[in-house]
């Protein structure tokens, strides 16, 4: 499946156990031998009890990681469509999603708590998180929303290489478990453009959480006056929304579509 150009190979694990190495996801993952992907998804039994599934998120690198919104999407639709369900919740290493059906291959799913103070980023020393630089970049917001990320508004995201800037930030100490790394550029009060460079993946097409993450921004430093923000991303839009009504932290809920690509079957050895 697909969301926004955002591939992934999802494994039904749920009655046969399957625990790829880094071998095989990687293999999995690369166009050139095997389906291709940005990430593998493997879906298990849910281990909390208000859960419908436990999904478990690889990068192309083998790096396990907490968070994808797109791939929550395309998962909540496999359940709606399988349960014909309106509503489902993804468990994730960040914790138990809510999903539900949006409209014919479009998917609502609330992403979780946005977290912004250091120890939670995760960051290796204080910092306040909208007061980042780096490479000639002011500014840099970093928070957490289920994975890390670092995001840089500036005028022209099209003006500046991010392949460049992001691999230097990732391997800065200040982020010992990484960092997902954004460019956002206003558009409107309610419009915003990005670009993101994944860790253990690189520039992707589209990255859920990282448009949680601007829209987010966005909205914190005053660029968007509504917390209903679109994103346009290379692979497509999508909506957020911020909610801050479930409790004290703010939410993340994501609006988009997905797409079906094909199946088949997996063959281990």
């Amino acid at each position: 499946m697909h969301g926004l150009r955002n591939h992934f190979v999802i494994v039904d694990a749920r009655i046969h156990p399957y625990r790829p190495n880094i071998d095989e996801i990687v293999h999995i993952c690369d166009v050139q031998v095997g389906v291709g992907a940005d990430q593998l998804v493997v879906l298990e039994p849910a281990l909390s009890p208000k859960a419908d599934v436990f999904m478990r998120l690889y990068n192309v690198d083998g790096r396990e990681v907490g968070a994808c919104g797109n791939a929550t999407r395309c998962v909540a639709w496999l359940l709606l469509e399988e349960t014909t369900a309106e509503r489902v919740t993804v468990e994730t290493r960040a914790g138990v999603l809510e999903c539900r059906r949006s409209g014919e291959l479009q998917v609502a799913c609330d992403l979780g708590r946005i977290r912004t103070d250091w120890q939670s980023v995760p960051l290796a020393e204080p910092r306040e998180p909208g007061r980042i630089s780096f490479a000639g970049l002011e500014g840099g917001f970093a928070l957490n929303i289920g994975n890390p990320h670092l995001v840089f508004f500036v005028p022209d995201i099209d003006a500046i290489e991010l392949s460049t800037i992001a691999v230097q930030i990732q391997a800065d100490p200040l982020f010992p478990e990484s960092v997902n790394v954004g460019l956002a550029q206003q558009m409107a009060d309610d419009r915003l453009r990005l670009r993101v460079y994944e860790r253990g993946v690189g520039q992707t097409m589209a990255c859920g959480t990282g448009a949680c993450a601007a829209a987010y921004t966005a909205y914190r430093r005053g660029l968007v006056k509504s917390p209903r923000v679109s994103v346009s991303l290379p692979g497509g839009e999508v909506l957020i929304e911020l909610d801050s009504r479930k409790d004290e932290a703010m939410h993340a809920i994501m609006t988009g579509p997905v797409a079906f690509s094909f199946q088949g079957t997996v063959e281990t050895r």
